[in-house]
């Protein structure tokens, strides 16, 4: 059986004169710390299109200090998914 966990997809990863459309920053419900964070490196994540599509991800690094993660995705996350639900697989 596969737990899943929902999380709110934030923003772009970007600097100040780039944005990475294929790389998301993600907010986990249940994290609120680094330590927190962590423990998701390497699980799998989802985002439905109003579609119906799937598009899937992997978490590959901590970002900041509050718990949020960043996810990388094969073809980057539309405009739309900004504020969207996201699903965090374990």
């Amino acid at each position: 059986m596969v737990k899943v966990m929902k999380g709110k997809v934030m923003n772009y990863r970007g600097g100040v004169n780039t944005q990475r459309a294929n790389q998301m920053i993600i907010s986990p419900e249940k994290s609120s710390s680094k330590e927190e964070a962590a423990k998701l490196l390497g699980k799998k994540v989802e985002w439905k299109t109003p579609s119906g599509k799937i598009l899937v991800g992997k978490i590959s690094r901590v970002h900041g200090r509050k718990g949020q993660v960043v996810a990388r995705f094969n073809k980057g996350l539309p405009g739309q998914s900004l504020g969207t639900e996201i699903e965090i697989k374990e």
